[in-house]
């Protein structure tokens, strides 16, 4: 009997682990909104903290490994130099709109990865990746026509959420062609090292603060490297070593949709109807694009 509780606890685990790495990306956005600081600032140490608690498994991997080029390093650079570009654009983003917004607009990313694979890569989508373009184009547009038409002053921020997702996008590219020569590990503690070293750079150049804040914005920083990066990060990485990307690709989707219900209570922003009917046009235009892509697509930092 223990034995059988054990075996069904162990199949439910990469379940919980998906709900657990959705729930805590989710929280992105509000550590960035709660953070007294510069947008740039809180995602470097977001970076700067995840890279830390990765360095030693990523190093121990990298030491294992044999017969890698330098070319092979350029991937995670890449791909760290456009999510480092994703992150600090997504942040003024959640500065100058709902958390809602940017969020749902910087997850239109899968949109660009499929066109791009079209186009360039000669992948032939399915049908049903047509009803999902025509949709969350769609849902995007009522997004931010309503904002333009209610709230005129904050349409800047959802065009930031649109604009990040072009470089989530490019992070989801690289990857794909990157994972298939370096281990996860290896690969994810590159590239958020690359992120954070290029954050840094952006907030040098800026003249942006790197000290001097509270304890309560310090701690929201260590929850950001801890929670979203770090736990939010493994935990779908997890899942997806234990379940299709079938599944877990389109769970994803389920990230903005608990970050507008979480920033009520925590922000008291509240969407207006329109906005959600746009977004539910949006997620499920996601949704079909995700279930069409014939490559399973890795899970976000953002």
């Amino acid at each position: 009997m223990l034995q059988f509780r054990l075996m069904k606890w162990r199949r439910s685990l990469p379940y919980l682990a998906l709900v657990a790495g959705v729930l805590a990306l989710s929280l992105s956005s509000l550590f960035i909104r709660l953070a007294d600081a510069s947008p740039l600032v809180t995602s470097f140490y977001r970076m700067a903290i995840a890279s830390l608690v990765f360095l030693p498994f990523g190093v121990r991997s990298l030491i294992k490994q044999r017969g890698l080029k330098n070319v092979h390093f350029l991937f995670p650079i890449v791909a760290g130099t456009f999510s480092a570009f994703d992150h600090g654009i997504w942040g003024f983003a959640i500065m100058n709109t709902r958390v809602a917004n940017a969020t749902l607009l910087n997850n239109i990313a899968p949109l660009w990865v499929a066109l791009i694979a079209w186009l360039v890569w000669k992948e032939k989508p399915r049908s049903r990746f047509w009803v999902g373009l025509f949709l969350t184009l769609l849902g995007a547009t009522v997004v931010l026509g309503y904002d333009m038409l209610v709230h005129p002053s904050l349409s800047f921020g959802d065009l930031l959420g649109v604009s990040s997702s072009f470089f989530y996008a490019g992070y989801y590219l690289t990857t794909q062609k990157g994972r298939t020569h370096l281990p996860t590990i290896t690969y994810v503690w590159l590239a958020t090292t690359a992120t954070a070293i290029v954050l840094l750079l952006s907030c040098l150049i800026s003249n942006q603060p790197l000290t001097g804040y509270s304890l309560n914005t310090y701690l929201t920083f260590l929850a950001a490297g801890l929670i979203s990066q770090v736990s939010g990060y493994y935990a779908i990485v997890y899942a997806l070593g234990h379940l299709p990307a079938s599944i877990v690709s389109p769970s994803m989707i389920a990230q903005p949709v608990l970050t507008a219900f979480l920033a009520i209570p925590i922000l008291g922003e509240a969407l207006m109807p329109g906005q959600w009917l746009g977004g539910i046009a949006v997620l499920l235009g996601i949704y079909l694009v995700n279930i069409s892509s014939p490559e399973p697509q890795h899970a976000n930092t953002g």
